[in-house]
Parts: C-alpha cells; sequence; structure tokens
C-alpha cells in the first residue's frame, strides 16, 4: 500500500515529500509576516510534507508532518532503526534556537526513501493525527529598520536584590509602573519592536530584549537552570540572559487586559502567565510578577510555583 495509502491520501493525488524543509525553516516559510520571496508560502491552501525528529520525548522519534499556514499536524511515527535516529540527533549538537526538534540526515534521508517512501511495505509507517499548536509567530510591531514612535529612554535597575512588601510601592512609584492593586493610574509605554526570530522583541525605551516565550512552571533552581542553558546554547545569537528585576518585568504590564486576557502585549506567549524575577523578598521568599492579575506579589521558591522568561540589555 505505501506511506500515503495507508495515511488513505492517494485519491484525487499522492501528496510528495519535501527533503528540503526543516524545522528551523519553517517559522519563515509558514509563519512570518517579514519572509521574502519564495521563502513565504502564499497561499494558504497549499500544504507540504516532509520527516522530522522530534527529540521532546526520549527516545526521539521519527515523524512526517503535515505543514501549512497556520496549519501542523503530525500524521505518522515512522519506526526507523533507534540507533540511526539518535546518531542524527547527536551528530546536529543541541539545538541553536532551544528548539528540540532536528532535521533529518543523508543516512535516514536514503532509508527513508528506499524503505518508506518508495516502497509498498507500510509497516513501518504508525498513523497518529497529532495536532501541534501553532503559536501566532506574527508580533504585528514594526522591525528596527521601520518608523517607530519618539521615546525618551528609562534605566531600569538589572540587578536582582532583596526588598521588603514596604519597599515596593516606591520601587512602583519611580517609573510610574501600573500595578492593578497598587498603581492603577500607572503607565509605562514600550516601544517594543519584532526582530524577525520568532523567538525576541526588544523594548526600545529600556533598552531589554525579551524572550516571547519561556519555561513551564518550576522552582526557582530549576527556572535559574533554564536560564543556564539558553546562555550555555546561546539562545537567539547571544549567551548574556537573565531573569529580569521586578522593576523590568513590570514594565511589561499593560493598563488594561489584551486579546490573551493577560495584562501584557500579545507579541508574548499566554503560557507564562507569571514568572519569576531576580528579586527576593524579605524575610524570605521571592518576588513575581503576575501578567494575569497585573500585579506583583511574593511566594516561596522553593516549590513548583511560577514560570520563567528570561531577558538581556542590548
Amino acid at each position: 500500500m505505501g506511506l500515503f495509502g495507508k495515511l488513505g491520501m492517494e485519491k484525487p493525488f499522492t501528496p510528495s515529500i519535501d527533503w528540503d524543509i526543516t524545522p528551523m525553516y519553517t517559522f519563515t516559510m509558514f509563519e512570518s509576516w517579514g519572509g521574502k520571496g519564495e521563502e513565504r508560502i502564499r497561499n494558504n491552501d497549499e500544504k507540504f510534507y516532509y520527516f522530522f525528529i522530534d527529540n521532546w520525548q526520549k527516545p526521539a522519534q521519527l515523524c512526517l508532518m503535515e505543514r501549512g499556514v497556520k496549519h501542523a499536524e503530525i500524521l505518522a511515527m515512522i519506526d526507523a532503526p533507534q540507533k540511526m535516529i539518535d546518531t542524527c540527533v547527536t551528530d546536529q549538537g543541541k539545538s541553536g534556537t532551544f528548539d528540540r526538534n532536528y532535521a533529518i540526515d543523508e543516512v535516514l534521508k536514503n532509508w527513508l526513501k528506499k524503505n518508506v517512501v518508495y516502497s509498498d511495505d507500510d509497516s513501518m509507517v504508525t498513523p497518529i493525527k497529532k495536532q501541534v499548536k501553532i503559536i501566532n509567530l506574527e508580533t504585528g510591531l514594526p522591525r528596527a529598520e521601520d518608523p517607530h514612535p519618539a521615546y525618551i529612554s528609562a534605566k531600569l535597575r538589572a540587578d536582582g536584590k532583596t526588598f521588603t512588601e514596604d519597599e515596593l510601592p516606591e520601587l512602583i512609584a519611580k517609573n510610574n509602573l501600573f500595578d492593578s492593586q497598587r498603581n492603577i493610574t500607572g503607565s509605562f509605554p514600550n516601544v517594543l519592536i519584532d526582530n524577525g526570530d520568532g523567538l525576541t522583541v526588544t523594548d526600545l525605551k529600556t533598552g531589554i530584549m525579551w524572550q516571547r516565550e519561556g519555561c513551564d512552571i518550576a522552582n526557582i533552581l530549576r527556572v535559574k537552570s533554564y536560564v543556564r542553558e539558553l546562555k550555555a546554547n546561546e539562545f537567539a545569537g547571544f549567551n548574556d540572559w537573565r531573569l529580569p528585576t521586578t522593576d523590568e518585568a513590570m514594565s511589561l504590564l499593560e493598563p488594561h487586559i489584551g486579546e490573551k486576557d493577560l495584562f501584557i502585549h500579545k507579541c508574548f506567549s499566554d503560557n507564562q502567565p507569571f514568572i519569576f524575577t531576580a528579586d527576593r523578598r524579605s524575610p524570605g521568599g521571592y518576588w513575581f510578577v503576575d501578567f494575569k492579575q497585573g500585579t506583583v506579589f511574593w511566594a516561596s521558591g522553593t516549590i513548583p510555583g511560577g514560570f520563567g522568561r528570561a531577558c538581556r540589555t542590548i
């Protein structure tokens, strides 16, 4: 029956495999509003098929992806020799984009052509039909070269410190930061630009580059370990990532709830509704900024109680 026959996709036409598509380039091809020329797919109904390695779980798995504009669905898992898959991952090293999806190499490509794509034997194909959540990578923000509003630069504290609850009102008032509980008339208009990498944005006003997503809920030790991984992997091309201070994280709070039901610009992922900061509370605990409630709070950092979002000074 063959690969696409087993997937029930032979009629009225049989799809073909695009051997040139890799996970690294799918943002530019399918999601980026800034794609150039033939890199950008402009037919919303067109679908493409390619193989990739899913290394988010162990052991790594070889998968067939169906991809289009705002569409991603894993159609099948391929039972390739595990050693061949693991070698492919190892040879590519750590992902520079902190992703864990890998392109196939020539060895796997040749194996697939011989045993799966151009073979009538479909025993190594397991249909799964797994819908993949597509994060909206379009920000609607200008790029660095585009016109942007005039602004007055603001220098925010970048080094973590320990402070009490009594010191919090002064910290907020210093830069008129919005807080739904303590300063509802506060406003700190950002001047955000899209860095064009699908990973980061920069606030020209503060000179801070922000990670658009972040890590899952964890304790402070795991969040700090996550930031170290970002640095070691040179996430988005840089190795000086850090946790934001309370001042910096609060500078992202907007005085109204956005379309993602958060007090933060829509360019940021809603998977991190409240985040650890680099600051500690006296006499104990850590300070968090809550984009869901539009405020700041403290809690213990020893149990999984917060998400992580890194930043860096440009």
